[in-house]
């Protein structure tokens, strides 16, 4: 049941990590803090579909 998700940046909107999750235990978007390689900062990335 995982499913390969892709991480994208709040700031520039650039996809910058693939993850994978579970859907039947994490059934909300993933959203972590991560570093932006394009805005050259830690930002919010929040999970978009593969």
């Amino acid at each position: 049941m995982q499913e390969i998700v892709l991480l994208q940046c709040t700031a520039c909107k650039n996809k910058n990590y693939s993850t994978t999750k579970n859907k039947k235990n994490t059934t909300e978007k993933l959203s972590l803090k991560k570093y932006c390689r394009h805005c050259r900062r830690h930002v919010l990335h929040k999970e978009t579909k593969a």
